[in-house]
């Protein structure tokens, strides 16, 4: 074959497989079996490697996979992935449908009642891995996993083994845009690689949706493209999209080549909404994959716009979670899990019972007030649910079962692990060991949590290894991880040259994590992520946060008293300042970057504010952004606290309403740029 005639029937083949593909996926209508499709795509990769220089890097070829990636880069999303707000009762979607209605300043109780109306769009709720694909004049460019919402792993290489995920789109399509799926796994597809796996001995799988996940993680796309995971989207986001309303969006996507789900519904009434949910709580177990419920959205993107965003979810968009399934089983004994802040876990141990497709060997029971709420003993016949079908957790006691003489349980009052003797303050519900700086677990768990993405990122300081360097001594808090030499590291089991090199460039590398990061990484208790970046933009570095009082403290935004008396108790100990003091001295960021500060005022110290509407130069999320660097504070409703409401075009009528009644300051988008200049 010569080079022109080789060239001809790559294009050709590559063709006739993307159509089959389109077909098969797009529209569930396939003209050929799969043996047939498998030879086409044989033939492509025979010819692609003897003609190498004819190979595209959008080939169908590229679904078989092959490609190895050592290290998943993190990519910060272009638009963040937010989760969805949950609801177990057509009561609090009720409730949901009339906080839309009013924020888009509709009345009546029919859904099309007011000055115009909303419907809503019923989607499945597939239970898989969250997915962003970015195309860039038709081809799929990047692939990133949800991860922790502003950022992800550049999953690319192995989305392209994904025969539901085009490579090349078809018809008219933006130059740029972002669409958003569900990658998932089938039963038939887990069924099959667990026959597989105990035929050659090897452990089955635990589940799907933890199966796709995990093998979107895997380093060889080979393996990947043997595990036929399968794609459908959900979502479509860009500056210039074909339609106005999320239902039309899915319909030109399935033209373009994408998957989308035949089950998805207009509705026009909550009526219609409901039904679609008692359709699918019955008939989801004939589906060939998992659902574990139904996503609810507003139809029309000008409507999503104005009704916005909280800090985690949208406001036009809600998830109904189907109830859980439940067994019963006994429980056969209590035993107590110390976590690294101290916290003890009554964890119940049960005879194994199958639960939601996996075996269920323990269950969380919280704390002492649960376990004396249920009265459950050991010995008794428990009701075991999973929340949110992953967590198991136990949800009643069938006394009719309680063998006679059963005890009632008695709490522990030492801890398990190094015999302390635990408290518990009168406002929180668990017990905690006091010996923060001596008790294993909580040593071990601080050096995790400090390490883990959201905090330090150090990647080869994992759990095991932290184990192995505790247990030998070469580190009993955080700050000794930056003391470690690699002559230290070589003797130890498992330890070769280029692991102790990954190890200590890991650690040296974080020292350039920024302050608000490595203020949540040292682990004070009650002080999550968002909360961390809050004290760090006010205090600006740790020397003013170590002479704040708790006064002080509590007039910054989301720290209550609570938090507040945690950050003044962490930092009264002496050895918590000693750490501190000794992780300042190696190097750590300790306080906002140059970069980080430009910009940033105490002009707005003291006003709250509400945005509404949509703006010209800025988006909502820069303005809020904006708002917080220069000290002010954001706030989602208007109330008599609210100094100024910042309005732009199509500002919700009922907002416009309740601020002239309670006398609020509008203010327009030029208006607040000249009070911050």
């Amino acid at each position: 074959m010569t080079e022109a005639q080789a060239k001809k029937k790559i294009e050709d083949l590559s063709k006739e497989i993307e159509k089959h593909n389109y077909n098969y996926y797009a529209l569930d209508n396939p003209t050929i079996s799969d043996y047939d499709f498998d030879m086409l795509l044989e033939e492509l990769v025979k010819l692609e490697k003897e003609f190498p220089q004819f190979l595209s890097p959008d080939s169908p070829s590229q679904r078989v996979g092959g490609a190895i990636t050592k290290v998943f880069k993190t990519v910060k999303h272009k638009y963040a992935m937010l989760s969805l707000s949950n609801s177990y009762s057509k009561e609090e979607l009720s409730d949901f449908d009339e906080r839309v209605k009013k924020g888009l300043g509709l009345g009546g109780n029919d859904l099309f009642g007011g000055t115009g109306g909303v419907e809503y769009v019923c989607e499945l709720k597939f239970d898989g891995l969250s997915i962003s694909l970015t195309y860039e004049h038709g081809k799929l460019v990047k692939a990133v996993t949800r991860g922790d919402g502003v950022q992800g792993d550049d999953v690319t290489t192995n989305a392209k083994t994904i025969r539901s995920i085009p490579l090349q789109l078809k018809g008219d399509f933006p130059d740029f845009f972002e669409i958003r799926g569900e990658i998932y796994m089938s039963h038939k597809m887990f069924d099959e690689i667990n026959k597989e796996r105990e035929e050659i001995g090897e452990a089955p799988l635990a589940n799907p949706r933890n199966s796709a996940s995990g093998t979107m993680k895997m380093q060889d796309s080979g393996i990947v493209a043997k595990r036929k995971l399968e794609c459908f989207v959900y979502y479509m986001m860009g500056d210039k999209l074909p339609a106005k309303t999320q239902y039309q969006n899915l319909e030109m996507a399935k033209k373009w080549g994408f998957r989308t789900s035949p089950q998805t519904q207009l509705c026009g009434s909550m009526e219609e909404v409901f039904a679609f949910i008692d359709h699918w709580d019955k008939a989801r177990h004939k589906l060939p994959f998992d659902i574990d419920g139904i996503v609810i959205k507003v139809n029309d993107y000008k409507q999503q716009q104005n009704l916005g965003f909280t800090a985690k979810s949208p406001r036009w968009a809600i998830a109904y979670k189907f109830k859980a399934e439940q067994v019963s089983t006994v429980l056969e004994k209590v035993t107590y899990q110390v976590g690294r802040t101290g916290s003890i876990t009554p964890v119940a141990n049960l005879k194994p019972v199958l639960l939601a497709g996996t075996t269920v060997k323990r269950a969380s029971l919280h704390n002492a007030d649960i376990i004396e709420k249920l009265d459950v003993r050991e010995g008794d016949y428990v009701y075991v649910e999973k929340g949110g079908e992953i967590i198991p957790k136990i949800v009643g006691v069938d006394l009719s079962k309680r063998p006679k003489g059963l005890e009632p349980l008695k709490y522990i009052t030492k801890c398990p692990e190094c015999g302390a003797k635990l408290e518990r303050k009168e406002e929180e519900a668990n017990h905690y060991c006091v010996n923060e700086n001596g008790c294993p677990p909580q040593i071990k768990g601080k050096m995790e949590h400090f390490v883990s993405r959201k905090a330090m990122d150090i990647d080869s300081l994992g759990g095991e290894t932290i184990e192995q360097l505790y247990k030998e001594g070469l580190v009993k808090n955080i700050a000794d991880l930056y003391d470690l030499k690699k002559e230290q590291l070589l003797p130890l089991e498992r330890m070769a040259e280029k692991s102790a090199n990954n190890l200590i460039e890991g650690i040296e590398a974080s020292k350039k994590v920024p302050f608000e990061r490595v203020l949540y990484a040292i682990g004070i208790r009650h002080v999550g992520e968002t909360t961390a970046k809050k004290i760090a933009r006010k205090v600006k570095n740790m020397d003013a946060l170590l002479q704040a009082s708790e006064e002080e403290l509590l007039h910054i935004e989301e720290v209550g008293e609570i938090i507040a008396k945690s950050i003044a108790h962490f930092f009264s100990q002496p050895d918590n300042r000693k750490i501190v003091e000794r992780l300042q001295k190696h190097g750590l960021q300790f306080a906002l970057s140059e970069e980080q500060l430009q910009n940033t005022s105490n002009k707005l110290e003291g006003k709250t504010f509400v945005i509404s509407g949509t703006f010209e130069r800025h988006s909502r999320d820069e303005l809020k952004d904006m708002i917080e660097k220069n000290g002010g504070k954001n706030s989602g409703s208007i109330s008599g606290k609210t100094s100024f409401v910042l309005a732009g075009d199509n500002m919700g009528p009922e907002k416009l309403k309740k601020a002239e009644k309670l006398g609020v300051q509008i203010i327009s988008e030029a208006d607040f740029e000249k009070m911050i200049q």
